[in-house]
């Protein structure tokens, strides 16, 4: 049943919308990016809200206390991934995860994007230590970065998070050396940092040893539910602790910090157990081998797949790097229980009875490198795809993989084999909150406050339509955005704008932020409109242009059947050059700003496109 918008609410009003897109402009000068019909570029984006922010209208006058809380988020706020939050109380700070995300479409070439921590850096306030949540990268993944910038505060993280944020760190040999406490599940004893008293609580999530924590402070107590969903009959995990849950709601909470990422899907997150299920008759009715694809961390789901493999007598392979380093962590925790001579070595995959073989490995996002992707593409070393293979993809499709996931697909489907993905038959279910999950976690938290985390700003959007419905004030409810500042006492809670730095960091290489936003956007319009060079000898004396100016084309035209095109450009240099070579001496960099500014009008003009444009200036 869909959910019945509210009216706007005034008092805590959230970023508002970025400006409408002009319409193409045939002048522009330099070589950057041209606004227009096409998709805006990440920075120019982030413009537009930041000059959206500046032009709103302040937020209802609402005095608070002496004494508040200030909530900053630094990632995770209208965007999924990169989550990292930081709680202050005075001049102590405190940090809920710091994860990253990876490249995608508007990020060519790079390798993370991980949050700034400029903020941090420049505090004279006391940061008192790190809590994750659980163990996926978009969570605890940019500690390598940023860890030395935060002067390697202490973390605190369960024993799966902690040995998978070690294992990481030994691949940054340079990146502080990390000192980690442990959290117990099962041990709920509190810990002190500062002002804080530190509690947890078991979530489910598609991943083991996820927590939830209770942050007591002077003012009250703070829950922030990590990334979670509730499944009464999980695969190699418990529960929820609903009881636990529910006494900490007994016990007053002020403000809830919630899950938004699946806030937009009504019902209730789809159980472990009917993935199990379906998995299972797949396998069963396979006519030779079973290739399954899916999430490295999914640690239960993998349990499931050896479970069925033993069952119907078949070997397990896993394949992937970062699928045998979880499952070594998995089984030395002992969280994924292995039955006796179900693995199976990579190197007699292709001897193993085809009937009686489970490939499971990386790639269910098409990765590059992954091992799905490698197997389709016929580089794998020891598979190769036969007509009565079966592939299932047991994983949703992340925003912005759809195309080399479906590329995936095609190259698998044309060598024979048969494909089993999420939109046939339900063989992945995501880890987060529904909207009848995000109502119960209300209901047993009974907070003050609710501040949605963790997603696009419709997902937070509707979470706040979702608290209202419950019964909570409009006021009480705070939709924000990376850099802004949630800050509430007893009675009151609002967004405010201080200009904290919140723009994304990129990670290249071995480069971290050295990549700013200008590289970024000449990457991009490189990619989608190309590059246009031109070297023209001008004799210094009388300012002409000796012989025909040389051009290079890359990616935007082919030199061989455009010649009239390029016959243009070359009499539009020389008339340039000639008119902004009258003042003498001979001013090169005015040179190149004009034949930037007038051959990209004329390129807009005749092509629609606007390429890089770089010109080179000979004096002779």
């Amino acid at each position: 049943m869909p959910i019945k918008k509210p009216p706007r609410r005034k008092v805590t009003p959230s970023r508002p919308a970025s400006p409408k897109k002009s319409p193409r402009r045939n002048t522009h000068k330099g070589h950057g990016r041209q606004g227009g019909n096409r998709r805006p570029n990440t920075s120019s984006r982030r413009a537009a809200h930041a000059r959206g922010r500046k032009s709103a209208k302040k937020p209802a006058n609402i005095k608070l206390g002496k004494e508040t809380m200030r909530i900053i988020p630094l990632g995770g706020f209208e965007e999924v991934g990169r989550n990292m939050m930081v709680i202050e109380y005075g001049n102590d700070q405190l940090i809920v995860d710091v994860g990253l995300t990876f490249s995608n479409e508007e990020t060519p070439g790079i390798d993370f994007v991980i949050p700034n921590v400029e903020y941090l850096k420049k505090s004279k306030k006391k940061l008192h230590g790190v809590l994750l949540t659980h163990g996926h990268y978009d969570h605890m993944g940019a500690l390598p970065f940023v860890m030395r910038d935060l002067g390697n505060p202490d973390v605190w993280a369960t024993p799966l998070t902690r040995d998978m944020i070690k294992r990481r760190h030994d691949e940054f040999p340079h990146a502080p050396k990390l000192t980690v406490h442990t959290i117990e599940k099962d041990n709920v004893k509190a810990f002190q940092l500062g002002p804080f008293t530190i509690e947890w609580f078991h979530v489910n999530h598609n991943i083991p040893d996820s927590v939830g924590f209770v942050i007591r402070t002077p003012l009250g107590r703070i829950v922030t539910t990590g990334d979670f969903k509730f499944d009464y009959r999980p695969i190699g995990d418990i529960p929820a602790d609903l009881q636990r849950i529910g006494e900490i709601g007994s016990r007053g909470v002020l403000a809830l910090l919630s899950d938004s990422t699946a806030a937009e899907r009504p019902g209730h997150s789809l159980s472990e157990s009917v993935i199990a299920d379906n998995l299972e008759k797949i396998i069963r009715d396979a006519p030779g081998r079973v290739i399954i694809a899916t999430f490295a961390s999914l640690i239960g789901r993998h349990q499931q797949i050896y479970q069925i493999a033993e069952k119907y007598g078949r070997r397990v392979s896993p394949s992937g790097f970062s699928m045998k380093t979880n499952f070594e962590i998995a089984q030395r925790l002992k969280l994924i229980n292995v039955p006796k001579n179900i693995l199976l070595p990579a190197s007699q995959i292709e001897r193993n009875d085809p009937q009686k073989t489970i490939v499971l490995c990386t790639g269910a996002q098409g990765e590059p490198n992954a091992a799905l992707f490698r197997i389709a593409n016929k580089e794998h070393k020891h598979v190769s795809i036969r007509p009565d293979d079966t592939v299932i993809f047991s994983s949703s499709v992340i925003p912005g993989n759809e195309r080399s996931v479906q590329n995936v697909k095609d190259q698998l489907l044309k060598q024979g084999a048969h494909v089993f993905h999420y939109r046939m038959v339900d063989v992945h279910t995501g880890g987060h909150a529904q909207a009848e999950d995000l109502k119960l976690m209300i209901n047993l938290i009974k907070p003050k406050f609710l501040i949605p985390i963790h997603g696009q700003h419709s997902m937070l959007r509707e979470h706040a339509n979702i608290g209202e419905l419950m019964g909570m004030p409009q006021e009480h409810t705070a939709v924000a955005y990376n850099g802004a500042v949630i800050e509430f006492d007893q009675n009151n809670i609002v967004v405010r704008d201080e200009n904290i730095p919140a723009n994304p960091v990129y990670v290249d290489g071995l480069g971290v932020g050295d990549v700013r936003e200008v590289v970024m956007r000449d990457r991009i319009t490189l990619a989608e409109d190309g590059m246009f060079v031109i070297v023209a000898k001008v004799d210094r004396k009388t300012g002409k242009v000796v012989g025909e100016p040389d051009i290079i084309s890359r990616g935007f035209i082919y030199l061989r059947e455009n010649g009239h095109l390029v016959a243009q450009a070359r009499k539009k240099v020389q008339e340039v050059v000639e008119q902004s070579a009258k003042a003498k001496p001979i001013d090169d960099k005015h040179i190149r700003k004009n034949i930037q500014e007038e051959l990209g009008n004329f390129f807009m003009e005749k092509t629609q496109r606007r390429p890089m444009i770089l010109p080179m200036i000979i004096e002779v």
